[in-house]
């Protein structure tokens, strides 16, 4: 009996359950009938029932083809026109440094002074050595005197005389070697006093009074001159192959950091004849009056070459959209939709890109919204600064004055 008790309560609950299923998939069919039904008036008109998306209002701008400078930018860096190491040409002691370290030198300058004592001694040595030659050369002078009427009488023998003047031969070259000698000594002396080979700006002391440098080896202080700086900087292949052959009449700024003109007075120096096979580089270099030493070695600073001009567009560079593969614009067409045209660029001026092909005198460019724009996409283009209108015919200012035009008047009949 509790058996059949259970087996009834089980079937009841699965009815139960079947039950509520049906009733579950019977809502689930109404809501789904309900929502295949038509739309109503209000609903016809909208995007998602067929209608075309609304036109996207554009700012565009009507390029023309016009004069533009050929211009490069890049980044160079600053150096000395003229940079010398300055080391010892004799060994000694330092007595004396006679510079302030990092202030402007002239030529010919005394930067140090070696001990002179040791070369002063050599000097003396070497004058007293050619004394010596230069009398030992009178003496052989006089010996040719006395043997010459003895060798005309036939006194002495012929050899005896021409040994003489022999010895007076050696005695003259001896004394030009002891000249020498004295000359490379007076030399050694004058080297004790280290001067500037250049003006320019001189470097940190690499040695202090009281050291021992070592001739031509250990490097005393640096001397660069400024006055006129040089700016080495590089150009990519394409870049350079614009001013070849016009390096000459090229002009050279430098910018400051906000874009404008510091010196507009610089002028081509050298161009490399060679690229550069890792970067595809061209190494340049420029020359700068530099009196006020404002541009010190080693400052990078950004470098415009001009040279000569050209006939392009000026595009606002918001408006060109780079990719892996090319430059693009967003024009619009005679239809009043947006489409991509592919362009070819050569450089900035200002904030503006030169523009060389893909474009034609008097299109449209559309310099904002871009990220919305899709091709094909309608627009409503207006110039800077106006407000967008909709296109002539546009079907949105149609309804709107029907319905003006039908609504009755406040309190009228109806």
């Amino acid at each position: 009996m509790n058996d059949h008790s259970q087996k009834t309560k089980r079937v009841a609950a699965r009815m139960l359950h079947a039950v509520r299923l049906c009733a579950y998939a019977s809502v689930a069919l109404i809501v789904l009938a309900c929502s295949k039904q038509p739309a109503g008036p209000a609903a016809k008109g909208a995007p998602g029932a067929g209608a075309p998306p609304p036109a996207l209002p554009v700012t565009v701008q009507r390029v023309e083809l016009q004069r533009v400078p050929i211009s490069m930018d890049a980044v160079g860096q600053a150096e000395g026109s003229r940079e010398v190491e300055v080391r010892s040409r004799v060994s000694g002691i330092i007595e004396k440094r006679l510079y302030t370290e990092g202030s402007p030198v002239a030529a010919n300058a005394t930067l140090f002074v070696i001990e002179r004592a040791p070369y002063e001694i050599a000097v003396a040595q070497a004058r007293a050595a050619l004394a010596q030659e230069r009398a030992r050369q009178e003496q052989a002078q006089r010996d040719v005197e006395r043997l010459k009427t003895l060798v005309q009488s036939r006194a002495i023998a012929q050899k005896e005389y021409d040994d003489a003047v022999s010895a007076v031969k050696q005695s003259a070259a001896a004394i030009q070697g002891a000249e020498a000698k004295v000359a490379e000594a007076q030399l050694n002396l004058s080297w004790t006093n280290v001067k500037a080979p250049i003006g320019g700006i001189t470097g940190r002391a690499t040695k202090s009074e009281g050291s021992l440098v070592t001739a031509n080896t250990d490097l005393l202080t640096t001397l660069t001159q400024v006055n006129p700086i040089w700016v080495r900087f590089a150009l990519a292949e394409s870049d350079h192959n614009r001013i070849r052959g016009a390096e000459k009449r090229a002009r050279v700024n430098l910018l400051n950091e906000d874009g404008t003109i510091a010196a507009d007075n610089g002028r081509l120096n050298f161009a490399g004849s060679t690229v550069d096979p890792k970067m595809g580089t061209v190494q340049l270099r420029a020359e700068f009056p530099n009196p006020s030493l404002k541009w010190l070695p080693g400052r990078f600073a950004k470098v415009q070459i001009l040279a000569g001009e050209q006939e392009a567009f000026l595009v606002p560079q918001a408006a060109v959209v780079q990719t892996e593969q090319a430059k693009l614009v967003w024009v619009v067409d005679a239809e009043g939709k947006a489409n991509m045209r592919p362009i070819q660029t050569a450089n900035w001026i200002g904030s503006n890109w030169v523009v060389t092909s893909g474009l034609k005198p008097g299109d449209p460019v559309i310099v904002d919204n871009l990220i919305k724009l899709r091709p094909g996409a309608p627009v409503q283009p207006h110039a800077p600064g106006a407000s967008p209108q909709p296109p002539s015919g546009s079907p949105s200012a149609a309804p709107v004055a029907a319905d003006k035009k039908a609504a009755p008047a406040p309190n009228a009949p109806r």
